[in-house]
């Protein structure tokens, strides 16, 4: 059908909603019914002009009317949609559809019906950056048959004010299990427009972020570049991972393509045609390459989503994501805790400590544990910990976190072999009887890690002990590591093995009332909704890297929040106060490429309800900029974005859930810019004592990362107040009200 024809149809063809049994509200059928929040609102009356549904076709308006998606089948009755926003364009006609192993089942459709469906709710998160999120959308059901094949599988379609999401589901049928070979939804950009991506890569998100026109996207120079990413999996030189951000530079128009609610099936890359701007779905492979996932039906898709929004700022504000996930699935949350901690951790990245205990390397099968001699140079010592304990108790901290406390760190790296660590076996100089009291003693909870070195398998096995051996010891968070190629071989940290073992973590630690931290896991799809006792994730290129390799460039900071953090929190580990590695090893070059000043501010700009000081506790100690840190919450009633532009600079204003308390964040990239800061965010004839954290005049990231000015001054609603960012810097403000 051509595009013309397409448009006719929907301008002669228009049908009110006929109450029947086959025509329902989501008020009344299952996609509601899994969405329930603590405050709900009937569905309220839908506006005809919404909705123009035909036979094969269907045109469906968000409830602001700005975002349209039009469905159709084309001449080889494929499934196709497009997206228009504004009355523009901004996904021509993409198809859908799967490769299966018996045949493909992107054509040959025909639509049995189109069902339209409707929400409306506000729903309350447990933790998260504003306190209430509303859900209001228009969409539909399209219930279509493969006519070779003869399966069912039904679309379903949300179109939100910020965006559209689409999954695919397949009904209970004759066909109780589908080989999945490929997935073949296509996103058909209409603009070369600026994107913001890493390379496709099966194994690793950690990767430092390209920007380019669409037509430009190669990676082939990332398999030489980034020799500090162990196990790295490339593949087409094409590729790329989402979140995959787009700006089209005439109108300002902002897209963001991802995924929603990723379960029992691989994460989607994309791969695109750099001639023809076109991106098509590629799922992460399973051990058997040409298989991408097996599924039984009936089987729910993750949904494709693309966040809609006229500029920057309004991508940090779209909740789409989120909405499309399910509820909380946890009755008892008064556990979870949103928290700051410090760890022995930084030591290990920086050189002065290692996580492994012996001088030998080889602690063979770990008989006599006692006798073996250590080289002096553990971190992860009863002793060292009780510093931190004691460092954390006295500042306000939540948690400890202990790298290195568990046998196995001597060679572990890149074995590949099924059993590396212990769970429940300390170290000799780790007295966790002795930590565990003393902690507690200080109203202090040490956070455990769990560095699996990516033998699935022996963690699967030890799983239920090393929990239960947490509790024993009143820990309630863990942090898990997947660094290097996964065992069983084969399979990937992104496939469907993957992110079934990663949701099975998120059910088992919930079980046992335990908050969750994973690095190097797949990137987050917003299932921090659905199980909230999973705080946060890194799926990023994170603040390590700054320790020992070329690090993060000054941009890096100023994409991540509209990249990666789309999908969810990230522990980017800030609070780095010594920048300059040398001052470890005078051999050593490297360097945060940040001010001191902006590392206090990413406590706000990079949000995550798990938030940690990375710095040596030694670091810290006389640094009035340890203030900010000590004061700057974790959990938020109401978020702010005061200016935005991707790669470039971000100020947000955040207020702390339950304190009439702002905190503020702002960065930039390496250029130094100046703005007027506003505070009419601010409650009317409310006063504010503000502290301010900013840059000093003479401050660059590279020669005077450390040269900051603390001031103080009294605000209200309607204060503007002159910001200097240096290269690279940032500013961070608290307000308390008076």
């Amino acid at each position: 059908m051509k595009k013309t024809s397409f448009f006719l149809l929907f301008s002669s063809v228009f049908l009110l909603w006929a109450c029947s049994s086959t025509k329902k509200t989501e008020s009344s059928n299952n996609t509601a019914a899994t969405k329930i929040g603590e405050k709900t609102t009937p569905t309220p009356f839908i506006n005809p002009e919404s909705f123009n549904i035909s036979k094969d076709a269907a045109r469906i308006s968000s409830p602001n009317g700005k975002n349209q998606l039009f469905f159709k089948l084309d001449a080889e009755n494929s499934p196709v949609y497009k997206l228009i926003r504004n009355n523009k364009i901004v996904v021509g006609d993409s198809k859908m559809g799967f490769q299966f192993f018996d045949g493909d089942f992107n054509s040959s459709f025909e639509v049995l019906s189109i069902e339209k469906i409707s929400g409306d709710e506000t729903w309350k998160p447990v933790w998260g950056e504003v306190s209430e999120i509303r859900d209001n959308f228009n969409g539909c059901i399209v219930h279509l048959k493969h006519t070779i094949l003869g399966r069912i599988m039904d679309i379903v379609f949300e179109v939100h004010n910020d965006g559209l999401g689409f999954r695919y589901v397949f009904p209970e049928q004759d066909a109780k299990n589908l080989i999945i070979i490929d997935e073949s939804t296509e996103f058909q950009m209409v603009n070369d427009m600026k994107t913001f991506w890493i390379p496709g890569d099966y194994d690793s998100n950690e990767h430092i972020y390209s920007t380019t026109k669409i037509s430009a996207i190669d990676n082939k120079e990332y398999k030489t570049m980034e020799v500090a990413i162990h196990g790295m999996a490339l593949h087409d030189a094409n590729s790329t991972q989402t979140p995959l951000t787009l700006k089209n530079e005439t109108d300002g128009t902002h897209l963001c393509i991802h995924e929603a609610a990723l379960l029992d099936f691989p994460a989607m890359q994309l791969v695109v045609n750099p001639k023809t701007l076109k991106f098509k779905a590629v799922l992460v492979p399973s051990t058997f390459e040409k298989i991408k996932a097996s599924v039984n039906t009936p089987f729910k898709s993750p949904w494709r989503t693309i966040v809609t929004a006229d500029n920057a700022a309004g991508l940090l504000e779209s909740k789409l994501i989120l909405n499309l996930n399910d509820p909380n699935v946890l009755e008892d949350v008064s556990w979870i805790k949103p928290q700051k901690y410090v760890g022995i951790w930084w030591d290990m990245h920086v050189g002065t400590a290692t996580w492994d205990y012996t001088a030998t390397q080889d602690m063979g099968s770990w008989d006599n544990l006692a006798n073996k001699k250590p080289h002096g140079k553990h971190g992860a010592t009863t002793e060292r910990t009780k510093r931190y304990i004691d460092f954390a108790s006295k500042n306000g901290f939540d948690g400890v976190l202990v790298e290195g406390w568990n046998i196995g760190w001597e060679g572990w790296f890149g074995k590949m072999q099924d059993s590396t660590f212990s769970f429940t076996t300390p170290y000799p100089d780790y007295n966790i009887d002795e930590l565990s009291k003393y902690a507690a003693s200080k109203g202090v909870k040490i956070i455990c890690h769990h560095e699996t070195s990516s033998s699935v398998t022996s963690y699967d096995k030890q799983m239920d002990k090393a929990y239960q051996f947490m509790k024993k010891y009143n820990m309630n968070s863990v942090k898990t590591g997947y660094v290097g190629r996964i065992v069983p071989k084969g399979e990937h940290h992104d496939g469907q093995y993957m992110v079934n073992h990663y949701a099975k973590v998120m059910r088992k630690t919930a079980e046992n009332k335990i908050m969750v931290d994973m690095h190097e896991p797949t990137r987050l799809t917003g299932l921090h909704r659905t199980y909230p006792n999973f705080l946060s994730a890194e799926a990023a290129r994170g603040n390590e890297f700054n320790a020992w390799s070329r690090g993060n460039a000054p941009e890096h900071e100023t994409i991540l929040p509209f990249t990666r953090l789309m999908g969810g929190p990230m522990d980017y580990t800030p609070g780095i106060f010594q920048t300059n590695m040398s001052a470890y090893d005078a051999k050593k070059t490297e360097k945060v490429h940040t001010t001191l000043s902006k590392q206090l501010a990413l406590y706000v700009t990079m949000y995550s309800p798990l938030q940690m000081a990375a710095d040596l506790i030694e670091n810290y100690e006389g640094k009035p900029e340890f203030q900010f840190i000590k004061d700057v919450a974790v959990d938020w009633e109401d978020t702010k974005i005061i200016n935005a532009e991707v790669g470039d600079y971000l100020t947000i204003a955040r207020k702390a859930k339950g304190k009439n308390e702002w905190f503020i964040g702002s960065i930039t990239d390496e250029k130094a810019r100046n703005f007027d800061m506003k505070f009419d965010f601010l409650p009317a004839g409310k006063k504010f004592k503000a502290i301010i954290y900013a840059d000093a005049d003479d401050a660059h990231w590279d020669t005077k990362p450390a040269a900051t000015k603390i001031t103080e001054m009294n605000v209200s609603k309607d204060t503007m107040i002159k910001i200097k960012l240096a290269a690279s810097g940032g500013c961070a403000i608290s307000l308390k009200e008076f």
